[in-house]
C-alpha cells in the first residue's frame, strides 16, 4: 500500500518506473529515496500501464497484465499476499459482454471444445483452408510433405 503524497503533489513532482518486472516510486524532491522499490509479482505490458495522480495526493496505477487469464497474489514482491483459492468469480452470461469480447470468449470456448476432442483449432482451420485454397491455385506443386504448424 502506498502512502498518501502530500496534499497538492502532482505528476511532475514524482519519479515513477514501470518496467516488466519492476515498480519504483519516489518523490522528486527525496532522491535516492523510494516509496516502493520492487519486483512485480508477474509481467506486465509496459506501453499500456499508466499512472496518475487523483486528489491531490493518491498515486493511481494501472498495469496491464501480460498474462490476462492469470490471477494474481499480489502486486509486489514483499507485500502480503491474498489466497487465489478463494477467490469466487462472478458468473456472467455471454449477453452481457461486448461484441468483440463476446466473439473472443466464444473463440476461446470453441478452441478449448476442439483441443480436447483432438480437432484443430478455429486458427488451425483456418491454416489449413489457405493451405487447401493455395494448393488449387497451384495445381502444378507438389504439397506432399507440407507441414503446417
Amino acid at each position: 500500500t502506498v502512502p498518501p503524497f502530500p496534499d497538492n503533489t502532482r505528476g511532475r513532482d514524482l519519479n515513477v518506473t514501470i518496467a516488466k518486472k519492476l515498480l519504483k516510486v519516489g518523490l522528486k524532491s527525496k532522491k535516492g529515496e523510494w516509496i516502493i522499490n520492487a519486483p512485480l509479482t508477474k509481467a506486465i505490458i509496459c506501453d499500456e500501464s499508466f499512472w496518475t495522480i487523483e486528489d491531490g495526493n493518491r498515486l493511481m496505477l494501472n498495469l496491464q497484465k501480460l498474462n490476462q487469464m492469470e490471477w494474481w497474489e499480489g502486486v509486489v514482491e514483499g507485500d502480503p499476499t491474498i489466497d487465489i483459492k478463494a477467490i469466487q468469480p462472478e458468473n456472467s452470461n455471454l449477453g452481457d459482454l461486448d461484441g468483440e469480447t463476446r466473439q473472443t470468449v466464444e473463440k476461446m470456448m470453441f478452441d478449448q471444445r476442439q483441443k480436447a476432442m483432438g480437432l484443430p483449432t478455429s486458427d488451425e482451420q483456418k491454416k489449413w483452408e489457405m493451405l487447401e485454397n493455395f494448393k488449387k491455385a497451384h495445381p502444378e506443386m507438389d504439397f506432399s510433405k507440407a507441414k503446417l504448424t
